[in-house]
């Protein structure tokens, strides 16, 4: 029984690790035009000291949708983000959606890309800001090749891939 347990866990990791990754922007109806480029790690940033994502603009209650197919690991309500959807796309990549209006998945639910999450909003530290979806694409392994000395928290920025450049690939 544990054998069998431990072989589908690994067959899982493995599947995962080798998903496709199909970019798709994660608010119905957006655009490049809708977020700042130049807004991935910006320096200073709130509490937080640099950002770590993108801010998607759109009308309050514009559905969220999936940036990739993924498994669904973590739904919920933390201070800064507000309510959050985490999602294990390809590559091991977690896809983090904050800010959220409403959440309308769960957590160990597999998504296609385009699939809906939930709802454009204002909670966690958004509250007073015009609505927005925050994204942001975190890595387990690290990525060398983007190290730069002069960047802040640069040993951090090497855990993290430019949602910017990942849509628009």
């Amino acid at each position: 029984m544990k054998k069998t347990l431990l072989a589908l866990l690994l067959a899982f990791v493995a599947a995962v690790a080798l998903l496709p990754e199909t970019p798709r922007i994660p608010v119905s109806g957006a655009t490049a035009a809708d977020w700042n480029p130049q807004s991935f790690w910006y320096y200073p940033w709130g509490r937080s000291g640099t950002h770590k994502g993108i801010d998607i603009f759109a009308k309050e209650g514009t559905p969220v949708l999936a940036a990739t197919q993924g498994l669904v690991v973590h739904t919920g309500v933390d201070s800064m983000g507000g309510n959050i959807v985490l999602v294990l796309g390809g590559k091991w990549r977690l896809h983090y959606y904050a800010h959220l209006q409403r959440i309308d998945t769960q957590a160990l639910r597999w998504v296609k890309a385009g699939e809906p999450l939930g709802t454009v909003g204002t909670s966690g530290n958004a509250k007073g800001k015009p609505p927005h979806l925050h994204y942001a694409i975190r890595t387990p392994y690290p990525q060398p090749w983007l190290y730069n000395a002069s960047v802040p928290q640069a040993w951090n920025k090497l855990f993290y891939v430019d949602p910017n450049r990942w849509l628009l690939q």
